[in-house]
């Protein structure tokens, strides 16, 4: 199964509809169609969509491992430039 796929089965087990999602996004709903249909998905997208859908987004190592990826691994804009090498 495709990430968009996985992706809108959580929207359908959720409840929550794409429009809700594309809002989340701060995009149109046309737009998250499109980047539903292309799969074009980041790390921090998927996240993102995690938050949205109140979900863990996880490495699972074992069954008493796993590694959680929540909003602290979502780079921002200032921390991208700080964090930056310096040429």
């Amino acid at each position: 199964m495709a990430v968009s796929d996985k992706v809108r089965a959580l929207l359908s087990l959720k409840g929550k509809k794409i429009m809700e999602l594309a809002s989340h996004f701060n995009m149109s709903p046309q737009a998250m169609r499109n980047k539903l249909n292309r799969g074009s998905f980041s790390a921090e997208d998927l996240i993102r969509v995690s938050m949205f859908l109140d979900s863990e987004l996880s490495f699972r190592v074992s069954d008493n491992q796993s590694i959680v990826l929540d909003e602290n691994d979502i780079r921002t804009v200032g921390s991208e430039q700080k964090d930056a090498p310096k040429t």
